[in-house]
């Protein structure tokens, strides 16, 4: 007799609550390249998710988003060594072999004297993408991507489906790889090159694919009613611009290009223009929804706590709060409150999402 422990949910969150309260970290992280804040970011979601998620697949690629992290890390280092230039610091740590190169290219130098303050600087600036990275390995971790697609518009199914299989493809090359691993030690393999690894992967991707694609043409997934083609038209333009200005307003908040004010005018705008396109496209689907996830005070703590930090780091960046930006790289970072008390608030989730309840199966 054998018993197994499985790990269930009493009502799973909504996958959108952890994908909002995600990209609210992820841009809580971009306002920021000190490495204390940067470093408090990434320990509150590395705790979220070892909390709250599943014993899923998909639910472990995490750790794959932190080994990418590592990756860009040492490119950002390695590629500011090669073309660092002595302006960017007089503390010189070694001397590399510099290439000659043509006249055409007088102002890149490639090798030569690498400088402390060149490497640490880089150092914070991978580590911040690092940190944005790991932030959307947190969604992907502990949201279900079949959920998300069921909770998708009406309007957006078409460029849902597209959206999903995108956020789905790191969490599913994690999940084949294992596989393949564990296959491969089960034959007694202890090493494999990239060949036997990726052709596998690959050819489980196209079967995954082709299965999906039968699935939903099976259950009539794309049938639409028949609505007047000037209509489609306008909603399709209305559906398009509006995300264009979401997809502008989130890029404006998470690279400070713009001023504040005109990135949230653009976002809400954007937000409203999608909304209401979404609201009257919705007619053209003809499809009803078994189970739909609700959306209650759980869902809303998990968003408040994303928005919360997300709105700390913003509102210390356009008071000039000391600490967010470091005045130079040889200084040792400091901990500003403000920051620091809105980034601690992203830990709700620990608490607000329903808990991991253990079932046992004899």
């Amino acid at each position: 007799m054998r018993t197994v422990h499985h790990l269930t949910l009493p009502r799973a969150l909504h996958p959108g609550a952890w994908w909002l309260w995600s990209l609210g970290m992820a841009v809580a992280a971009s306002r920021t390249r000190n490495p204390v804040l940067l470093l408090l970011i990434l320990a509150v979601t590395g705790f979220v998710v070892a909390a709250r998620r599943s014993d899923a697949p998909w639910a472990h690629s995490y750790g794959a988003f932190l080994k990418l992290g590592l990756v860009v890390i040492g490119l950002r280092v390695v590629l500011q060594a090669l073309l660092s230039t002595r302006s960017q610091g007089n503390t010189v740590l070694f001397t590399l072999p510099q290439i000659p190169l043509p006249d055409w290219a007088s102002g890149v130098k490639l090798g030569g004297e690498v400088t402390a303050e060149a490497l640490i600087t880089a150092l914070y600036d991978g580590l911040q993408l690092a940190v944005m990275l790991c932030c959307i390995g947190a969604a992907n971790a502990l949201a279900s991507p079949r959920r998300l697609l069921k909770s998708l518009p009406g309007a957006l199914y078409e460029m849902g489906v597209a959206c999903v299989v995108a956020l789905t493809f790191a969490p599913q090359l994690v999940t084949d790889s294992r596989r393949i691993r564990a296959a491969r030690r089960l034959r007694g393999r202890t090493r494999g090159s990239f060949r036997t690894t990726a052709m596998p992967v690959l050819e489980g991707a196209l079967d995954r694919s082709v299965e999906l694609a039968a699935a939903m043409d099976s259950r009539g997934y794309g049938r639409t009613a028949q609505v007047p083609r000037q209509q489609r038209r306008l909603t399709g333009l209305a559906v398009l611009l509006g995300l264009l200005g979401i997809l502008l307003g989130v890029y404006a908040l998470l690279t400070d290009s713009m001023a504040f004010p005109f990135a949230a005018s653009t976002l809400g705008v954007g937000l409203l223009m999608a909304v209401g396109a979404m609201a009257v496209g919705r007619q053209r689907v003809m499809r009803t929804r078994y189970r739909p996830d609700p959306w209650a005070l759980p869902e809303w703590l998990v968003v408040a706590a994303g928005a919360i930090a997300a709105a700390a780091m913003v509102t210390a960046a356009a008071r000039g709060v000391t600490g967010l930006v470091l005045p130079g790289p040889m200084v040792v970072p400091p901990a500003p409150l403000l920051p620091i008390l809105g980034i601690l608030v992203g830990l709700a989730p620990a608490l607000a999402a329903p808990p991991l309840v253990r079932r046992t199966v004899t």
